[in-house]
């Protein structure tokens, strides 16, 4: 039998899986394009409903959400000045600081932002065909994708539990739970791995990258 001939244009695994990240991408944006169309809501401005309504009790800075969702700092004060004129935000002043204002979520805005979260129930009604082990791998693949991400400078410095000084990876036997979160004090699994994480802390530059190599190895050579 002869040697097949490669399909024109075949691609490679990397290739077909960066092709089904940009559809789930495309999903996302449309969900969020007819869910703001019903609400009068650009995706942006949803996105800072929810990362406002996410960071309930924190300062939040007009800043801090251009870096968390990678967008321009003129970005996002003109979403924010709609915000503001369509009463869901508001600015404040903190009290230690006169000169910082941080942005906070008004009743409505509030009612608004649990309404923009429900905008990816379409992609999570498709993570759940997984089933938990798959569920666990893809959790670990999008950790180091983000990670990669990071250090390309593509992306701001994600909450993820795998650079976080509360994190130890491989400490317990119990295969189902390898890790620990030193914030709780309890084992974890992949499952249970964050993304973005409001008690993160990042540490020393030398203890993070132990961490992450003690993640990607598996935990050989503890």
């Amino acid at each position: 039998m002869g040697k097949r001939l490669p399909m024109q244009g075949e691609k490679t695994i990397v290739g077909h899986i960066t092709d089904g990240l940009g559809k789930i991408a495309v999903a996302l944006r449309n969900q969020a394009w007819e869910g703001g169309t019903v609400r009068r809501l650009t995706p942006t401005q949803g996105q800072i409903l929810v990362l406002l309504g996410e960071r309930k009790g924190q300062s939040v800075r007009l800043n801090d959400v251009a870096s968390a969702l990678c967008l321009s700092a003129a970005t996002v004060s003109d979403a924010v000045i709609t915000l503001v004129e369509k009463q869901l935000v508001k600015k404040e002043r903190l009290a230690e600081d006169q000169r910082a204002l941080v942005l906070t979520l008004t009743a409505a805005g509030r009612r608004e932002a649990q309404q923009t979260a429900g905008w990816t129930e379409v992609v999570e009604a498709g993570v759940e065909t997984l089933t938990p082990d798959e569920q666990a791998v893809f959790l670990r693949g999008l950790t180091k994708v983000i990670h990669s991400l990071q250090g390309q400078g593509v992306i701001s410095v994600a909450r993820m539990c795998a650079g976080c000084t509360y994190f130890q990876p491989y400490v317990h036997a119990d295969a189902a739970r390898p890790h620990h979160c030193g914030l709780v004090n309890k084992p974890m699994g992949e499952g249970q791995l964050r993304l973005d994480c409001s008690d993160y802390v990042p540490g020393e530059e030398a203890d993070q990258l132990r961490r992450w190599q003690t993640f990607v190895s598996g935990g050989e050579g503890r």
